[in-house]
């Protein structure tokens, strides 16, 4: 088969689900993954012939997609902050809008190790922390982008805990000095547990903050693959998870420290309140680039 009458086909296939151009870029990743093809390859080859062996793979992807099964986890991998991650059923998918957290806890942290410099081979490093760690897109991201910087990822899944260490980014690390985050089980509703890791320059998180009544909203490829527990919260409690982030933040954050905390666009107002009623009086609704409430950044 033309490797143009594939994507022709799969798009086709893929358009009762998807808008035509997601439903096009998505046959492009699939094919960019089993056959090695570029964007542009179809076109610039037009007698591009599809081999045997790779006609099976691509069928069977295919299935899975008409299926409403992300592609990335079907090719097993996601694009976030420049970087190619695994991914499974077990974490949730990285979105584009998280990767602002990541700019910004880097150009934090990245001014932290600076002031610290002429404190010479006697200098702290940069400590951050990271709850609700899922794949581990967060800490690796921030880790590789301020080398020498300790990062601690914490989460309740051991499954999701099993993707983010198995991340492999050795090439980076060894190229830039940078130190591999450290993954620990914990379930920050639990948040007075022990927990000997010190205080942190920083504590991040992207906690589940979707309300169920929010579910009817979203795709199906979401609600149907994604895991529910890194999502959903009650309808009753929504922000459970930060009052718990608030906790941790309480206990760990260090007096000059920052939080930097993913909301649910829909409640900015009452999650500032969570941190003002824990004590933080320095409080900021961040927008992402879809100019909406995405973010709170807090200090003590």
């Amino acid at each position: 088969m033309l490797l143009a009458d594939f994507i022709k086909k799969g798009v086709a296939a893929l358009e009762p689900l998807y808008p035509t151009a997601e439903a096009h870029n998505i046959v492009l990743m699939l094919c960019e993954n089993i056959l090695g093809t570029k964007s542009y390859t179809h076109i610039v080859e037009p007698k591009y012939n599809i081999d045997r062996k790779s006609e099976q793979p691509l069928a069977e992807a295919m299935l899975r997609l008409q299926a409403s099964e992300p592609i990335q986890y079907v090719i097993g991998r996601s694009d976030f902050c420049g970087r190619s991650f695994k991914v499974n059923g077990s974490v949730l998918i990285p979105r584009p809008e998280t990767e602002l957290l990541v700019r910004e806890a880097i150009k934090i942290a990245g001014r932290i190790q600076r002031m610290r410099i002429p404190y010479g081979k006697s200098a702290e490093p940069v400590r951050i922390l990271d709850l609700c760690t899922g794949s581990g897109n967060i800490a690796w991201s921030v880790a590789l982008g301020v080398p020498g910087a300790r990062v601690v990822g914490v989460d309740i899944s051991e499954a999701a805990l099993d993707v983010a260490r198995s991340q492999d980014f050795s090439a980076d690390l060894k190229a830039s000095g940078a130190l591999a985050p450290t993954f620990v089980a914990a379930d920050i509703l639990d948040s007075e547990q022990e927990f000997n890791y010190g205080s942190f320059d920083l504590v991040l998180s992207n906690p589940p903050y979707i309300m169920e009544k929010e579910k009817p909203l979203m795709r199906k490829n979401v609600v149907d693959f994604e895991p529910a527990q890194a999502l959903f919260v009650p309808d009753d409690d929504p922000l459970v998870f930060y009052r718990a982030v608030a906790r941790w933040s309480q206990r760990f954050l260090s007096p000059d420290g920052k939080g930097l905390t993913e909301i649910n666009e829909a409640l900015p107002t009452e999650t500032v309140g969570v941190f003002r009623d824990s004590g933080f009086s320095e409080i900021d609704v961040v927008k992402d680039f879809f100019d909406k409430k995405r973010f709170v950044f807090y200090m003590k």
